[in-house]
Order: C-alpha cells, then structure tokens, then sequence
C-alpha cells in the first residue's frame, strides 16, 4: 500500500511548485497520512464499541416520582396479582440495579397518601416494561390502592433504592430464607445469576408460606430447578402441609433445616433473608446460632 501511495504522489504536483516532490519527501509524506488514517479509523472503532457497550439511561428517578401506565394485570393467587407496567418507549429500560428496589406511591381506603417498597421481578434484560407481584392484605394500605388498578392506571415510581450490591461471581454461594412475597428480591437476584452464562454462583432457597397455593412464583421457581440443577436448588416449607404427597417441609424455617438445604458458614457464602418480621427476626437467631457471621448475612 505504501508503494501505491508514494507511486500516486510522484505523478502529482503540489500548489506553488513546478516539479514533483523528491521520492524520499513524498516516502515520509505517506507514511504520515497512512498512520493518520490508521489511526483515524481505530480510534471510530473504540467510540463505536464504547457507544454499543454503554448502558442504556433508565426511566428511574431518585429525587422524583415517575408515572407508568399499567398494560396488564394477570391474578396469580386469591389475594396476589402480577403487574406489568410500560415504559416509554419499546427498547427503554427501567435502569434498577441488581437487588434494589423502588418506592411505589398511592392512595389508601381513607384517600391518604402512602408509599411502599416493592422489587420489581424483572431485569433491565427485559426492554419496555417492569413487573411487580403484590400480595393485597384485607387491611394493607397500598394493598387498596394495588386492588383498584386496572389496565390503564398509572402508578407512581421513583428509585431505585437500597443497599445490596450485586457483581457475578462475588460469592460461591447463597442461601436464601424468604417467605410471602419476600421471594421477590431473591427471585430478581436468581434470574440474573441464572441467565447470565458466566456466572457460576450457585444458589440453594429456603421458601416460606402459609399453604402450597400461597407459593408465588412456583412455576417459574420450578423451572429454575429443572434447567439448572446444579446451581439452584428449592426447598419449599408450608404451615398446612397438602392432602397430597408433599416432599417439602412443614412448619416453619427451623435451624434444622438452613443447614440441611443452605450451604455451610464459610468465606464465599452468604446468607440473604427477607419475609415478614418475625420471619426475619426468628432466621437472624437460627443463623447466629449455626455459626454465620454478620458479614455472611444480609437481610432486604
């Protein structure tokens, strides 16, 4: 190419000169241009990579509520219903990072004001919408405000919030005790593990409810287990064990069982709960007890 570029050269004549420049000038000139132009083009080529690789802005906003117009409800249980949620456009994300959550605000029975935490099921994976699972109590404030939404209505976002923070491959392991709806962050943590083929953390669940109805997620969580058997494992405890065959547990979370189905006390564990307060509270003394230190347990 620097034959061509020099041969090129030697048949021009430049402004201001009556002969061509000399073959050892017009050498140096090319070489010149070439490594311009090499250089020209790699340096499109890193902006072009970077630009690719850069992370969508998200719909969120940390200092304001958001509003975003409910698409679809679906009922999964008596008193639980998913939710899906718009964003503006088809490709928008709604930019919450892993283990966080957002702030919903609403009205209750009284038309007073209220506002919740709730995480959402769905990653930034998921382009053009978000999902929540709400369980609607007789007498929860934002329950009354979830229950009359329809397709249509919007609510009000702002986040994204909280204290864990996520990176693959962080531990080698974690343990998760939720109960009720507490299987949401756990359940937004495990489809980032999960779908993500480079990060081998395995994960061993410890999953609470009243009967085997109240179990939100199952079908999903279910899945989870038979594709990926080697890093996630499902242990469901109810309080009012089936007429069927039932081969999970019975009661609540005991000691007994954290250590028979969650991985044992060590440097790459850590063990995550969140479920109602007592739940929380009662897991906090089990794992104390077994030997995880504070910095091996987390609660959302």
């Amino acid at each position: 190419m620097e034959w061509r570029i020099v041969n090129w050269f030697s048949n021009m004549e430049f402004p201001g000169t009556l002969f061509p420049l000399p073959d050892d000038m017009l050498n140096d000139v090319a070489v010149a241009l070439l490594t311009i132009f090499i250089t020209t083009v790699a340096a499109a080529v890193v902006a072009a990579r970077l630009y690719l690789k850069k992370k969508p802005k998200g719909c969120l906003d940390p200092e304001k509520f958001v509003e975003f117009k409910l698409v679809k409800r679906t009922k999964v249980t008596h008193n639980v219903a998913r939710f899906r949620f718009s964003l503006p456009t088809p490709t928008s994300v709604l930019g919450l990072p892993v283990g966080h959550h957002i702030r919903c605000r609403g009205n209750d029975s009284e038309g007073e004001a209220v506002i919740r935490p709730y995480t959402p099921i769905t990653l930034d994976s998921d382009l053009g919408y978000f999902e929540l699972v709400v369980k609607m109590y007789p007498k929860g404030r934002m329950s009354h405000h979830f229950r009359e939404m329809h397709e249509g209505n919007f609510l009000a976002v702002k986040g994204p919030t909280g204290r864990f923070k996520y990176k693959p491959g962080q531990v080698r392991a974690f343990g998760m005790l939720a109960g009720g709806t507490g299987i949401t962050p756990m359940f937004q943590l495990a489809r980032a593990i999960l779908e993500n083929p480079k990060d081998k953390t395995n994960l061993h669940l410890i999953y609470a409810n009243h009967t085997l109805e109240d179990i939100i997620l199952k079908e999903e969580l279910d899945v989870f287990a038979s594709k990926f058997p080697n890093h996630f494992k499902v242990y469901y405890v109810v309080t009012q064990a089936p007429t069927d065959a039932w081969n999970g547990g019975v009661g609540h979370v005991s000691k007994e069982m954290i250590q028979s189905h969650c991985p044992s006390p060590g440097p790459n564990i850590q063990i995550l709960r969140c479920g109602p307060a007592g739940m929380n509270k009662a897991m906090a003394v089990h794992l104390d007890a077994i030997g995880y230190t504070s910095e091996m347990q987390f609660e959302f």
